[in-house]
């Protein structure tokens, strides 16, 4: 639906809490630039693509997203790990700026793409200026309906039709489908943020439920990213788990590797063991996740 230009401008020129702001402050936006799409080591093998943002592939030192240490548990002779994700995008930008475009035209059938978005879908879906006017809009409208709102995007001086998180997710599945390839919805790796001695997770009412909301209702496997890295850190405790943090949100490179990890825990749990022949001898330690 399009909504009256006084309520547009009241969503845009909104007041974040502080903590919220904070938090924001943390969240990098790369360079597209600096960030080119990744190439297949073997044209010839299928590939596991991944797609997301700063939690999944970074620039900035001393952080690292754990998509750069996921192909050391798998077998290069047997499939491509690519990681095309980039610092900064949500659900939405990932798509408005091109990058979705130019991955899916690398897809083939038999390949395999894990989406993971929701934690910059939390960022305003548009600036009065000069309020971070250089770095966002990008948010999205919450929940997985059919919701949208038409603004005048600050950064490219272009109207455009903001959708909900689910709309963009369900664009992603869709697309990854008519391309012959899989597509696997992954929730959002959890903060280090910590109530009554857990860790918590993005749920209720957020992204790491939307996700699984979204994945059911399309039929598409649905790997529960949060809970598995959640209950690992829960077996450390609060205080064992700083190194694993730069800070509350990205990973040390310790970090990375452990959710790393706790992804091939739950890619090993999937139905019919579709990875099965392709993990190294390095992940040959890690249990599938048991729910």
């Amino acid at each position: 639906m399009k909504l009256p230009a006084l309520l547009r401008l009241a969503l845009a020129c909104v007041a974040l809490p502080a903590a919220l702001l904070a938090d924001e402050a943390q969240r990098v936006v790369e360079d597209a630039a600096k960030f080119k799409l990744a190439r297949k080591a073997d044209p010839a093998l299928p590939t596991l693509h991944l797609v997301g943002d700063s939690t999944m592939k970074v620039g900035t030192p001393g952080q690292k997203g754990w998509g750069d240490e996921l192909a050391r548990f798998f077998d290069p002779k047997k499939i491509n790990v690519v990681n095309q994700a980039i610092g900064g995008r949500s659900s939405r930008t990932f798509q408005t700026e091109g990058r979705w475009a130019a991955v899916l035209a690398t897809l083939r059938p038999g390949d395999t793409v894990v989406v993971q978005f929701g934690h910059n879908d939390a960022s305003p879906v548009n600036e009065a200026p000069p309020i971070n006017a250089k770095t966002r809009a990008r948010g999205t409208i919450r929940g997985v309906g059919e919701e949208s709102v038409e603004v005048d995007n600050i950064l490219t001086g272009k109207r455009e039709v903001v959708r909900s998180y689910g709309w963009y997710m369900r664009k992603y599945l869709d697309d990854i489908r008519a391309a012959g390839a899989t597509p696997l919805v992954f929730s959002v790796v959890p903060r280090n943020a910590w109530k009554e001695g857990r860790v918590v997770r993005s749920r209720p009412n957020n992204y790491g439920e939307w996700s699984r909301l979204v994945a059911e209702a399309a039929g598409v496997v649905f790997v529960d990213h949060n809970e598995i890295i959640a209950r690992e850190l829960e077996k450390l405790g609060p205080d064992r788990v700083a190194p694993l943090f730069a800070d509350a949100l990205h990973a040390s490179a310790e970090g990375a590797l452990f959710n790393a990890r706790a992804a091939v825990a739950g890619l090993k749990a999937l139905p019919g063991s579709p990875f099965a022949d392709a993990f190294s001898a390095e992940a040959a330690d890690i249990p599938a996740f048991v729910p």
